[in-house]
Protein backbone atom coordinates (compact mmCIF):
# COMPACT_ATOMS: atom_id res chain seq x y z
CA UNK A 1 0.00 0.00 0.00
CA UNK A 2 1.14 3.87 -0.38
CA UNK A 3 2.55 5.20 2.57
CA UNK A 4 0.45 8.60 1.01
CA UNK A 5 -2.67 6.89 1.41
CA UNK A 6 -2.46 6.79 4.97
CA UNK A 7 -0.99 9.09 8.02
CA UNK A 8 1.70 7.47 9.81
CA UNK A 9 1.38 5.85 13.44
CA UNK A 10 2.78 6.92 16.56
CA UNK A 11 0.89 4.56 19.32
CA UNK A 12 4.35 4.01 20.69
CA UNK A 13 4.60 6.16 23.46
CA UNK A 14 8.13 6.56 22.86
CA UNK A 15 9.61 8.35 19.72
CA UNK A 16 11.98 6.24 19.13
CA UNK A 17 9.55 2.90 19.42
CA UNK A 18 7.51 5.15 16.66
CA UNK A 19 10.29 5.18 14.48
CA UNK A 20 10.41 1.44 14.46
CA UNK A 21 6.62 1.49 13.81
CA UNK A 22 7.13 3.25 10.59
CA UNK A 23 6.57 0.30 8.81
CA UNK A 24 3.27 -1.77 9.88
CA UNK A 25 0.65 -3.48 8.60
CA UNK A 26 -2.54 -1.50 9.69
CA UNK A 27 -5.05 -3.25 7.79
CA UNK A 28 -4.21 -6.14 5.69
CA UNK A 29 -1.17 -4.50 3.72
CA UNK A 30 1.99 -3.36 4.96
CA UNK A 31 3.16 0.06 4.28
CA UNK A 32 6.27 1.64 4.83
CA UNK A 33 5.85 5.27 5.20
CA UNK A 34 9.77 5.63 4.38
CA UNK A 35 9.96 3.61 1.56
CA UNK A 36 11.80 6.19 -0.28
CA UNK A 37 13.22 10.36 0.24
CA UNK A 38 9.99 11.51 0.15
CA UNK A 39 8.65 9.39 2.38
CA UNK A 40 11.24 9.74 4.82
CA UNK A 41 10.97 13.78 4.59
CA UNK A 42 7.40 13.51 5.45
CA UNK A 43 7.62 11.09 8.14
CA UNK A 44 10.20 13.44 9.77
CA UNK A 45 7.36 16.22 9.45
CA UNK A 46 4.64 14.18 10.71
CA UNK A 47 6.69 13.21 14.07
CA UNK A 48 8.04 16.36 14.47
CA UNK A 49 11.98 15.59 14.72
CA UNK A 50 13.32 18.57 12.15
CA UNK A 51 11.47 21.87 10.96
CA UNK A 52 9.19 22.58 8.01
CA UNK A 53 11.49 25.17 6.95
CA UNK A 54 14.32 22.70 7.00
CA UNK A 55 12.51 19.75 5.30
CA UNK A 56 11.19 22.76 2.47
CA UNK A 57 15.19 23.37 1.83
CA UNK A 58 15.91 19.89 1.83
CA UNK A 59 13.74 19.37 -0.88
CA UNK A 60 14.84 21.93 -3.35
CA UNK A 61 18.45 21.16 -2.71
CA UNK A 62 18.91 17.56 -2.43
CA UNK A 63 18.10 15.43 -5.76
CA UNK A 64 15.20 12.54 -4.91
CA UNK A 65 18.52 10.21 -5.52
CA UNK A 66 20.19 11.74 -2.58
CA UNK A 67 16.97 11.20 -0.24
CA UNK A 68 16.33 7.70 -1.42
CA UNK A 69 19.88 6.91 -0.28
CA UNK A 70 19.01 8.27 3.19
CA UNK A 71 15.75 6.77 3.10
CA UNK A 72 17.25 3.89 2.54
CA UNK A 73 20.27 4.48 5.51
CA UNK A 74 17.12 5.26 7.68
CA UNK A 75 15.49 1.92 6.75
CA UNK A 76 18.65 -0.07 7.32
CA UNK A 77 19.26 2.21 11.17
CA UNK A 78 15.42 0.57 11.71
CA UNK A 79 15.72 -3.28 11.00
CA UNK A 80 19.16 -2.84 13.43
CA UNK A 81 17.59 -1.47 16.41
CA UNK A 82 14.66 -3.07 15.99
CA UNK A 83 16.74 -6.62 16.58
CA UNK A 84 17.93 -4.72 19.37
CA UNK A 85 15.15 -4.08 20.79
CA UNK A 86 12.92 -7.13 20.23
CA UNK A 87 16.30 -9.24 22.06
CA UNK A 88 15.70 -7.16 25.02
CA UNK A 89 12.18 -6.00 25.68
CA UNK A 90 10.60 -7.07 28.65
CA UNK A 91 13.62 -6.72 30.92
CA UNK A 92 15.81 -3.74 32.58
CA UNK A 93 19.06 -2.59 30.04
CA UNK A 94 22.47 -3.74 31.62
CA UNK A 95 25.92 -2.47 31.10
CA UNK A 96 26.83 -5.19 28.25
CA UNK A 97 23.75 -4.03 26.38
CA UNK A 98 26.28 -0.67 25.47
CA UNK A 99 28.74 -2.46 23.62
CA UNK A 100 25.92 -3.24 20.82
CA UNK A 101 24.65 0.58 20.41
CA UNK A 102 27.98 1.23 19.31
CA UNK A 103 26.47 2.00 15.86
CA UNK A 104 24.21 4.70 18.04
CA UNK A 105 27.40 6.29 19.23
CA UNK A 106 29.53 6.49 15.78
CA UNK A 107 26.55 8.18 14.06
CA UNK A 108 26.58 10.99 17.23
CA UNK A 109 30.32 11.35 16.35
CA UNK A 110 29.20 13.09 12.86
CA UNK A 111 26.86 15.31 14.41
CA UNK A 112 26.68 19.12 14.02
CA UNK A 113 24.81 20.56 16.93
CA UNK A 114 25.49 23.90 18.81
CA UNK A 115 24.00 25.37 21.87
CA UNK A 116 22.08 28.61 21.29
CA UNK A 117 20.95 30.71 24.39
CA UNK A 118 17.50 32.18 23.88
CA UNK A 119 14.48 34.25 25.69
CA UNK A 120 12.76 31.96 27.73
CA UNK A 121 9.23 32.89 26.71
CA UNK A 122 7.65 30.25 29.53
CA UNK A 123 6.17 32.01 32.75
CA UNK A 124 8.74 32.10 35.69
CA UNK A 125 12.00 30.67 35.91
CA UNK A 126 15.45 32.21 34.37
CA UNK A 127 14.74 35.03 31.46
CA UNK A 128 17.09 32.39 29.48
CA UNK A 129 17.36 29.16 28.60
CA UNK A 130 19.83 27.30 26.12
CA UNK A 131 18.51 25.60 23.19
CA UNK A 132 20.31 23.07 21.16
CA UNK A 133 20.72 23.97 17.33
CA UNK A 134 21.75 21.61 14.32
CA UNK A 135 23.52 22.74 11.28
CA UNK A 136 21.45 20.79 8.79
CA UNK A 137 24.23 20.76 5.95
CA UNK A 138 23.47 17.54 3.96
CA UNK A 139 20.55 15.10 3.40
CA UNK A 140 22.50 12.63 5.46
CA UNK A 141 21.96 14.99 8.95
CA UNK A 142 18.10 14.17 8.44
CA UNK A 143 19.40 10.79 10.13
CA UNK A 144 20.47 12.51 13.30
CA UNK A 145 17.70 13.71 15.48
CA UNK A 146 16.10 9.68 14.90
CA UNK A 147 19.77 8.74 16.24
CA UNK A 148 18.45 10.90 18.79
CA UNK A 149 14.87 9.65 19.65
CA UNK A 150 16.35 6.22 19.52
CA UNK A 151 19.33 6.90 22.28
CA UNK A 152 16.95 8.78 24.45
CA UNK A 153 14.53 5.68 24.12
CA UNK A 154 17.73 2.77 25.76
CA UNK A 155 18.30 5.75 28.01
CA UNK A 156 15.76 7.35 29.75
CA UNK A 157 12.64 4.32 28.99
CA UNK A 158 12.64 0.81 31.57
CA UNK A 159 13.29 -1.47 28.59
CA UNK A 160 10.73 -4.19 31.04
CA UNK A 161 7.98 -2.30 30.23
CA UNK A 162 8.61 -2.35 26.18
CA UNK A 163 6.05 -4.46 24.37
CA UNK A 164 4.56 -5.67 21.82
CA UNK A 165 1.28 -5.78 20.71
CA UNK A 166 -0.55 -8.89 21.48
CA UNK A 167 -2.44 -8.52 18.06
CA UNK A 168 -2.28 -11.94 15.72
CA UNK A 169 -0.56 -10.00 12.66
CA UNK A 170 0.49 -6.75 14.27
CA UNK A 171 4.18 -6.05 14.11
CA UNK A 172 3.75 -2.61 16.75
CA UNK A 173 5.75 -1.83 19.79
CA UNK A 174 5.14 0.20 22.57
CA UNK A 175 6.23 1.61 26.19
CA UNK A 176 3.46 0.87 28.79
CA UNK A 177 3.34 4.10 30.84
CA UNK A 178 -0.64 2.88 32.33
CA UNK A 179 -1.08 1.87 35.80
CA UNK A 180 -0.13 -1.10 36.74
CA UNK A 181 1.12 -1.99 33.10
CA UNK A 182 -1.18 -3.60 31.81
CA UNK A 183 -1.14 -2.43 28.35
CA UNK A 184 -1.80 -5.51 25.65
CA UNK A 185 -2.97 -3.72 22.74
CA UNK A 186 -0.87 -0.95 20.38
CA UNK A 187 -4.36 0.74 19.92
CA UNK A 188 -7.43 -0.37 21.91
CA UNK A 189 -8.93 1.24 18.32
CA UNK A 190 -7.09 -0.89 16.27
CA UNK A 191 -5.96 -4.49 17.65
CA UNK A 192 -7.75 -3.85 20.92
CA UNK A 193 -11.54 -3.86 19.04
CA UNK A 194 -10.26 -6.76 16.50
CA UNK A 195 -9.27 -8.86 20.09
CA UNK A 196 -12.55 -8.26 21.59
CA UNK A 197 -14.64 -8.81 17.85
CA UNK A 198 -13.10 -12.01 17.71
CA UNK A 199 -13.70 -12.99 21.59
CA UNK A 200 -17.10 -12.17 20.77
CA UNK A 201 -17.45 -14.66 18.11
CA UNK A 202 -15.84 -17.29 19.83
CA UNK A 203 -18.46 -17.18 22.86
CA UNK A 204 -21.32 -17.17 19.80
CA UNK A 205 -19.72 -20.45 18.45
CA UNK A 206 -19.55 -21.83 21.62
CA UNK A 207 -22.65 -21.47 22.78
CA UNK A 208 -24.10 -22.66 19.41
CA UNK A 209 -21.73 -25.99 19.63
Amino acid sequence: MDYRQIPAMFLADAPGLDFLNSVATPVDVEVDWISDGEGLLAWLEQAGLVPRATLATMRSQATPSELDAVAARARELREWFREFVQTRKGRPLTASDLRDLEPLNQLFERDEQYGEIVANVTQGGSIFELRANRRWKSPESLLMPIVEVLARLVCDEDFAQVKACEGPRCTLLFADHTRGHARRWCSMAICGNRAKVAAHRKRLKEREA
